[in-house]
């Protein structure tokens, strides 16, 4: 079986090696959708409540192709974790990381580099409960750690990151469809720029973020107005993301192109609805 139908298959529902906690999680509000959960529901997993199924059916009306976009979303994390791990990363900071799924950012980077390190952020309690599986999932030489922040809180991350990094040496963050759940009054583009910032010379940053690109302006303004906003953004201003980096090849491109394997049958752009890229920090 070929990686990309391994990663397919994954992607497809295989049973995991952890399941969720079986107590109470403090502090969870199942009421309230949240994006790591409606995340899971969209990838067809079991860690989602009623209101995060609502939320995405919802989303789903507008959005038919979403489950096949955030599966796409998915391969771009895996090839770009894979692409950075073969240039000799060996450090990892997963900011929005979401539930566990299959092929996670450690996984694969550990498979290339057994003594790989990833730190993974996230502010949901379910989250953090499966945390718990996670950090006993990697090899014997790896180094995984995780911790609640929100990623409109960069120096907190950075600080706590650097318990488990060697900031001495390249750090690839990892920003996957997470950016476009922060409104422009948050100012995500500085954001953005306050971790790079915080990284030393030769990390990466590797972003995806939901575009308007292909749809109405309705359908836009609906988006950012709903229970769960989201604010779709051009490819130019997702462009913005990147200044000042050197944006390895092939650029900025639907999560669906970047680096996808020849012969493979994929979404189309427009049924993606997401770009992304990976960029070299000077």
């Amino acid at each position: 079986m070929s990686d990309q139908e391994s990663m397919n298959r994954s992607l497809a529902g295989d049973p995991l090696d952890w399941s969720p906690p079986a107590d109470p999680v403090p502090g969870l509000d199942t009421s309230k959708a949240h994006p790591a959960r409606r995340y899971d529901y969209w990838l067809g997993g079991k860690d989602n409540f009623a209101a995060d199924r609502e939320s995405g059916d919802r989303i789903a009306e507008m959005f038919p192709t979403i489950k096949a976009a955030v599966r796409q979303n998915r391969l771009f994390l895996q090839r770009a974790v894979g692409c950075l791990s073969e240039e000799g990363v060996a450090q990892f900071l997963d900011i929005g990381c979401g539930l566990p799924s299959a092929n996670n950012t450690h996984e694969v980077a550990e498979a290339i580099n057994p003594a790989a390190r990833t730190v993974y952020v996230d502010n949901d309690p379910t989250v953090l409960a499966h945390a718990r599986a996670l950090l006993t999932s990697g090899s014997s030489e790896s180094l995984t750690a995780y911790f609640d922040a929100d990623v409109r809180e960069p120096e907190k991350i950075l600080a706590a990151a650097q318990e488990t990094l060697d900031f001495g040496k390249p750090v690839a963050l990892m920003l996957v469809a997470i950016m476009h759940f922060i409104p422009d009054l948050d100012e995500p583009t500085d954001l953005v720029a306050r971790l790079v910032r915080g990284l030393p010379s030769g990390s990466y940053l590797a972003l995806s973020h939901a575009t308007g690109d292909y749809v109405s302006d309705e359908v836009i303004a609906e988006a950012a107005g709903g229970p769960a906003p989201t604010f779709l953004r051009s490819r130019q201003e997702i462009t913005h993301f990147f200044d000042g980096l050197d944006l390895l090849p092939p650029g900025i491109v639907s999560s669906s192109e970047w680096r996808a394997p020849e012969g493979i049958q994929r979404p189309s752009v427009e049924e993606t609805g997401m770009h992304c890229g990976v960029a070299r920090i000077p």
